[in-house]
């Protein structure tokens, strides 16, 4: 029996139900999350390079996992998730989180 995910709303924190600890992105994830180490605080993308969106069980595993948050709601399309890298999110791509922007703290 299939059940539909929930999506999260802005500044709602989804936990995951597995141990992270350990847990890898998957090459999505990766390529996912890679998008935000360019953009200003992090800012992850709704889109792939082809234009299309990317899957929302992507976004919601990426801030299961502590690896995004959710960051701004999109007043033109609210069932859009915009999302930021968190300084989990850095670490799970081998990176340093920049001093104070994206960590995740507020």
């Amino acid at each position: 029996m299939r059940t539909k995910a929930k999506t999260a709303k802005v500044g709602e924190r989804i936990t995951a139900k597995l141990p992270v600890v350990g847990v890898a992105p998957s090459e999505a994830q990766r390529r996912y999350l890679a998008r935000g180490l360019t953009e200003p605080g992090g800012k992850l993308p709704l889109f792939d390079e082809s234009g299309r969106e990317i899957p929302h069980r992507t976004i919601e595993t990426c801030i299961a996992h502590g690896w995004a948050e959710a960051w701004i709601r999109n007043p033109v399309r609210p069932d859009w998730l915009v999302c930021r890298l968190t300084a989990q999110g850095f670490h799970a791509l081998g990176k340093a989180p920049p001093g104070g922007e994206a960590s995740g703290q507020h």
